[in-house]
């Protein structure tokens, strides 16, 4: 049974958080889907994930592919992504429901803090999934560090 985290970004922007995540992600030897709601938005992150530094390089692809189930990381809109996925990261605003929480590993739901439509959704998504029994953890950076601030 997974556990679902949520992080309230602050203090750093998705691009900055998105590839730390990725990286330890990799290191635990999960396979990820990146899910996000707005395919420009996913081709800007994977821009920014092939412009990061040589010495943190993540192997990733953009769904839709022919080599989508052979990418460690792939960013989709899709619930049904093309890798077997292990771990979900869900990113403005994807819908995540309790029923994927319990089939992974680890779910992760970033969210931009400064955006009051983002943090009521991400509200809403903690009540749906920890209602449901889902495990969950709320992560803030408001301290200019990650600390845990909620368990359920």
């Amino acid at each position: 049974m997974g556990v679902v985290y949520f992080y309230h970004l602050t203090q750093r922007p998705l691009e900055h958080t998105l590839p730390v995540l990725l990286d330890k992600a990799r290191q635990a030897g999960w396979r990820i889907a990146v899910r996000g709601t707005d395919p420009a938005r996913l081709d800007w992150l994977d821009e920014k994930l092939w412009l990061g530094p040589e010495d943190g390089f993540l192997p990733h692809g953009r769904a839709g592919g022919p080599h989508d189930g052979m990418q460690p990381i792939l960013l989709t809109s899709d619930k049904q992504a093309g890798n077997e996925a292990t771990c979900v990261m869900s990113v403005d605003g994807a819908e995540v429901v309790p029923d994927e929480v319990t089939a992974l590993e680890r779910v992760c739901i970033l969210f931009d803090g400064n955006d009051d439509q983002a943090v009521q959704h991400a509200r809403d998504q903690w009540k749906t999934l920890t209602q449901a029994g889902c495990s969950a953890q709320y992560w803030s950076e408001e301290s200019g560090r990650w600390e845990k601030k909620a368990e359920a």
